[in-house]
């Protein structure tokens, strides 16, 4: 048996991909079911996910799939009794002419400033930023809004966002994602010498950073950029 909020949701889903062939936002579908927090939509949606309903498509914040609904799920959203669990769930009938759901954009988490001079602390948030999938490889990916100047000789600019795809390891002379004793993230090129870890810049004007191995921890590599013009 579903929950009204579960019947809501698949409804309002099913209703979103026929007229835009794009799945809701997770702040789309709080709003519309009113709910307090996005939690609650996750929940709902893993729910629907392991009955069978719903699907998740790989690496897609805003990709759904309704596979199948209950045969009430054409009633209004606002619907106060859900369905009698001994009605059968049927295949979703696709509309003809319906687009496919949208894959081409993904949200991903948007984890506060990092610097490109010199060490700050990457702030969580609970932010998320549209990235266009193209600019994505496999992979789990984050972003990070830079803060500084010493990579511009890479071409990275403060206040641009670097998209990081997850990692802890890297090779020498890639750009990554480097937590410093615990506690601050900087941008900067990795290269291990003589015993050391040797963080980059690719700005003359600032000298490389020198730290014991077990005093970096790679945390991600530099996979692209976004950047808006004012």
């Amino acid at each position: 048996m579903l929950t009204r909020k579960q019947h809501e949701l698949i409804g309002f889903i099913q209703a979103r991909l026929e007229e835009t062939g794009i799945s809701p936002s997770f702040e789309e579908m709080k709003e519309a079911l009113d709910l307090k927090s996005k939690s609650g939509v996750h929940r709902l949606i893993s729910a629907l996910e392991e009955r069978g309903f719903i699907r998740r498509l790989p690496n897609r914040a805003r990709a759904l799939e309704v596979l199948r609904q209950p045969d009430d799920v054409s009633a209004k959203i606002a619907a106060p009794v859900a369905a009698p669990a001994s009605r059968p769930a049927t295949p979703l009938k696709v509309p003809a002419g319906r687009p496919e759901p949208a894959n081409d954009v993904i949200e991903l988490p948007l984890h506060g400033r990092i610097a490109a001079g010199v060490p700050i602390e990457a702030l969580e948030s609970h932010a998320t930023l549209p990235v266009p999938a193209a600019l994505l490889g496999p992979g789990e990916h984050y972003a990070l809004e830079v803060s500084g100047d010493s990579m511009v000789d890479a071409g990275i600019l403060d206040g641009d966002y670097a998209l990081i795809r997850r990692t802890a390891t890297a090779r020498d002379g890639e750009i990554v994602v480097a937590l410093v004793r615990g506690e601050e993230a900087t941008l900067k090129y990795l290269y291990r010498e003589q015993g050391q870890v040797r963080l980059d810049p690719a700005n003359a004007a600032y000298d490389p950073q020198f730290y014991r191995p077990g005093e970096v921890e790679v945390q991600g590599k530099l996979a692209g950029l976004l950047r808006r013009y004012h």
